[in-house]
Order: C-alpha cells, then sequence, then structure tokens
C-alpha cells in the first residue's frame, strides 16, 4: 500500500508534501505580481485578461521578452533531462 502511495505521489509522502507546498508559493509570488487575488479568482482574472486585451500589441511584446528570457532556461534543462531519462539502446 506505501508502494501505491509513494508511486502515486511520485516520492515519499512528505517530500512530495514540501514540493507542493514551495511550488503553492512560487506559484502563489507570480499570480500575486499578475495581480489575481485567491479570494476573488474569476473577478481576478477577467480584470487580467481585460488589462492584457486593453495593453494590445504591448501585451504581447511583453509577453514574447519573458517567454524568450524563461525558454533561455527552461528548454535547455528540459532538453538535457529529457536525453538523460532517454531509454538505453540494446
Amino acid at each position: 500500500m506505501s508502494g501505491n502511495i509513494s508511486r502515486f505521489l511520485g516520492g515519499p509522502p512528505l517530500a512530495a508534501l514540501g514540493k507542493l507546498i514551495l511550488l503553492s508559493i512560487l506559484i502563489g509570488v507570480v499570480l500575486s505580481a499578475l495581480g489575481l487575488d485567491p479570494l476573488n479568482i474569476f473577478s481576478s482574472l477577467q480584470r487580467l485578461i481585460r488589462d492584457v486585451w486593453n495593453m494590445g500589441f504591448d501585451a504581447v511584446r511583453w509577453l514574447w521578452q519573458y517567454f524568450l528570457l524563461g525558454a533561455v532556461i527552461v528548454i535547455p534543462i528540459w532538453l538535457i533531462l529529457r536525453l538523460v531519462r532517454a531509454p538505453k539502446g540494446k
């Protein structure tokens, strides 16, 4: 039973809980920077979409710059992990 739980959680339960807590805090910071409020998430999302719509192409340029900045780190790490975890040949 414990093996099934660990397999489902992707590791030991406490480690999975710790990762979830840290990830939740990180995502909370990002969402807060975007102006989202957990108590009024739908109205916050609606306001965010309206603000992005009103910014027009400046928003696209802004998002593109952040995408490129993140991709410079995320894509190589993802590629390296995929290569390291690739199935070994016969």
